[in-house]
This record gives C-alpha cells, structure tokens and sequence, in this order.
C-alpha cells in the first residue's frame, strides 16, 4: 500500500512538474503562427531584406538567390506581382511619395528601380561592390546604400533617380538607418565595430562612435522617440543598445547564433531578431534604459529576415527551408500579449 501511494505521489509531482514548464513556455510565448503561404520562386534560395508598403497594404520580399521581388498584397496574402531582374536582391526601401521601391542588387552591383505601377524595374544606377541595406530620408528626397564589400554608401537623390555621391569607409558597411527626430542618418560600419553619423543636409560624416562589446554591428533598427538604436552584432551574438544622445552602448543582451535583421515595434515596445541558427530572439524595453529578453522564438533553419506591421503588430518572415527540405514561403505571426 505504502509503496503504491509513493508511486502514485511521485506520478502526481512528475505531473506537476510538466504542467508548470508547459505554463512557463504558454506564459513565455511571444507570437502565435497565424498563416503560411508558398511564394513563386525556387525552393531552398535564400531570401532577404522584406519592407512594408504602408499606402498600398503590400509586404515586400526580396528572393535574393532567385533573383526576384514579390509584391505581397497584406489584406488577401496573395503576391500580386514577380518583379524579374532584381539579381541578388538584398535590401530594399519603398519611397511612398513616388510609389517605388528600390532593391540593393548584390549579383550586378546595382540598385533597381522599381514603379509600382508598372510593376517592374524602369531604371538601374550602377554602384560599388555588393549593395545591401537601405534606408530613406524623406525630408531630403535621398536614398542611403550601403555597398558592403565596396566599404562605401551610395547616395541617391530620388527626385532623378541617380546617384549623387558615394561616401567610403576603411570598413565594410552594415545596415544604415534614417533618424526622423534628430534629422541624421546612422551607418555601421561592421569591421571595425563603429557606429557614424551622417548629416543629409550635406552627406558629410558628423560623427564616429565604438559601439562597446558589439562584435560585427550589421543590423541596426530605431526608436527616435527615445534616441535609441539597436544593433544586431553578427560577431557576437548580441543585440546592443546604443544611447543616440550620450553616443555609447547601454546595454547588452545574448541572442542564438546568426542574428541578421532586427525591427523595433514602439506599440508594443518590442525588438525583434531574426537569427538563422533557428530562432526570432524578441526583447521588451521596459523604459529607454532597461531591457529583458523575453523569448527565443523558435522557427526554420535560416530565417534571416522580418518585418513587423505596426498598425497589425503582424510579423512577417520568410523560409527557405522545412526541416531541412527546400521551400520557398511566407510565414505569419501574430504577436501574443496576454502575459
């Protein structure tokens, strides 16, 4: 009898002892699969950079190893275009006021213009060696490449389409990011683990900043509200938070192997990771000075990039691969709140 009842006890505690680490992780989960669809191109090819396309509702996706963009439309997820000769797309920015985006083409070390009327390129500017991430100052009708093997940042005035200057670094470039509240644009400069500063009034370098511990700082996203920028240090596996105002690091936090892309939701007050280890590393900011990991999200084998709908607070990433089989597709996540 004794020994039954002991049985029965330590059935009972295992029991337990799962339910509270099943709590744990249903407590702990940040987002919640929401819908899957299949893109037109090949399967296990590499994607890159996405951006949505707020006026028209459309995600945008760069395939980058197919050598296409698809035009995504938000409301039916349904891709609405396959825009050809964007070879080795990387980054890519939507300019709203003139209804086109641009893709960095890595394979032909260009930058493609795309009408989103015509729903094709109508116009290549040549530039230096691999083209990558992007960002757009709208006050200023430019546009910022960073040409990361080239060590340099094309400059393109928007207005004609053509690139106006090409800044050089001793470094390669990460991704560059366009501060609407302090009027700049910032760089990463990955090889030398420098955070510059740029004035788009005059395309000169204002400011060069060591980004602390961050190893490889090639992804960056912004809160301007609160003068933070958040890198995505490839070297060391580390998102940092770097103090726009006092121009240093204020925070370190430990993320899975292969952090790429990195977006900041201010609605939710959430930064999230894509890391090709396997995970989307999400961090709360409590306030502009304390920061907390709150989940290792895990996904595909891969995953590089995303993006997030702020009005939705959607994110969006691609696949290109299912545990381990080729694949080309588009995941949806809602992101989960209750807490």
């Amino acid at each position: 009898m004794q020994t039954r009842f002991l049985s029965l006890r330590f059935a009972v505690c295992v029991l337990v002892l799962f339910g509270c680490i099943f709590a744990t992780s249903a407590l702990g989960q940040t987002l919640k699969l929401v819908t899957k669809f299949d893109l037109p191109g090949p399967g296990g090819k590499r994607f890159d950079y996405l951006t949505i396309d707020d006026d028209d509702h459309y995600l945008i996706s760069t395939h980058l190893a197919a050598g296409q963009t698809y035009v995504i439309d938000l409301r039916t997820n349904k891709v609405i275009a396959t825009i050809a000769d964007t070879p080795g797309a990387e980054g890519v920015e939507y300019v709203p006021e003139l209804r086109k985006f641009y893709t960095s083409n890595a394979h032909d070390n260009t930058i493609g213009v795309v009408d989103l009327k015509q729903m094709k390129v109508v116009k290549k500017l040549k530039t230096e060696a691999k083209p990558d991430g992007s960002t757009y100052a709208a006050p200023f009708h430019k546009l910022y490449v960073s040409d990361e093997r080239g060590k340099a940042e094309a400059i393109v005035d928007v207005t004609q389409d053509e690139i106006i200057k090409t800044l050089h670094f001793d470094s390669e470039t990460g991704m560059p990011q366009y501060d609407p509240v302090a009027r700049k644009v910032y760089v990463n400069l990955q090889d030398q683990n420098i955070f510059v500063v740029l004035d788009p009034a005059t395309d000169e370098v204002v400011g060069k900043y060591p980004v602390g511990r961050c190893q490889g700082n090639h992804g960056m996203a912004l809160d301007p509200e609160h003068h933070r920028a958040f890198l995505s240090c490839e070297g060391n596996n580390l998102m940092t938070v770097f103090d726009l105002d006092k121009h240093a690091p204020i925070a370190f936090l430990e993320m899975p192997g292969g952090p790429d892309v990195i977006k900041f939701d201010p609605g939710l007050a959430r930064i999230y990771v894509a890391c090709s280890s396997g995970a989307i590393a999400v961090f709360h900011q409590d306030d502009p000075d304390h920061y907390r990991k709150l989940e290792n999200f895990r996904v595909q084998h891969a995953v590089h990039s995303l993006a997030i709908d702020l009005k939705t607070h959607r994110v969006y990433t691609t696949e290109q691969e299912e545990d381990g089989k080729p694949v080309a597709r588009m995941v949806v996540y809602e992101a989960v709140t209750s807490r």
